[in-house]
């Protein structure tokens, strides 16, 4: 095996949820709290891409407070909610597991959540969650992860492969000198595309590209 851990983002790269939860999720909070404001699906990948999910808040002049009262209506939305895995990652998973390789998750979904929806989709048990429970201050793109799961684990950062979609997960990645694998299977945004290809160490389209690059 090319890496002796593997770690993956949760939403969009393992589970389809934006389009199917978070998304749909957030659009009910503003239809109830900011009437007559819409986001598009792209328009949504597009800002939780560049400023993530708290500078969305900010954009509609959020205070403290309601943000808070918004984290609280996602959670309760999420606990209703169970997303699908994509076909073909259960198997990779598999595969890296039977062979002794680590299957870790540093997510910004709860991991209380990750853990549901790893058991709803017959996932594999990772070997350790880093998700939004976590401080602020600690979550990606703050290196507190990787550096965790290195030091847990006795690994050096040629060993990890970072698997995500967005760019706080490229910019934890980097700070650790982990190799990037950048998914591009959860939407087909220009901008996104266009970042990805130019600056991360490897562009995955579908989820048999991810498959064959772990395979060479």
């Amino acid at each position: 095996m090319k890496y002796k851990c593997l770690v993956f983002d949760h939403d969009d790269t393992i589970v389809n949820s934006t389009a199917t939860i978070h998304y749909p999720c957030f659009q009910e909070y503003l239809n109830l709290h900011y009437p007559g404001e819409k986001l598009t699906l792209d328009e949504y990948f597009r800002e939780n891409f560049t400023i993530g999910f708290l500078g969305m808040c900010q954009n509609y002049h959020m205070t403290a407070e309601q943000i808070r009262q918004e984290e609280i209506f996602w959670k309760e939305y999420v606990q209703k909610h169970i997303p699908n895995a994509y076909p073909g990652i259960k198997e990779i998973m598999q595969r890296h597991k039977e062979a002794g390789v680590l299957i870790t998750v540093v997510s910004h979904s709860l991991k209380e959540n990750i853990l549901r929806d790893f058991k709803y989709n017959h996932l594999p048990q990772p070997d350790l969650v880093y998700g939004w429970e976590l401080p602020n201050e600690l979550r990606k793109p703050s290196s507190y992860p990787l550096e965790q799961i290195m030091q847990k684990f006795s690994l050096q950062p040629e060993e990890l492969l970072v698997i995500d979609d967005a760019k706080p997960g490229y910019d934890m990645a980097r700070k650790c000198h982990v190799k990037f694998a950048a998914v591009g299977w959860a939407n087909s945004v220009v901008e996104i595309e266009k970042f990805m290809r130019q600056n991360c160490d490897i562009y995955l389209k579908t989820i048999e590209d991810l498959d064959n690059y772990l395979k060479d």
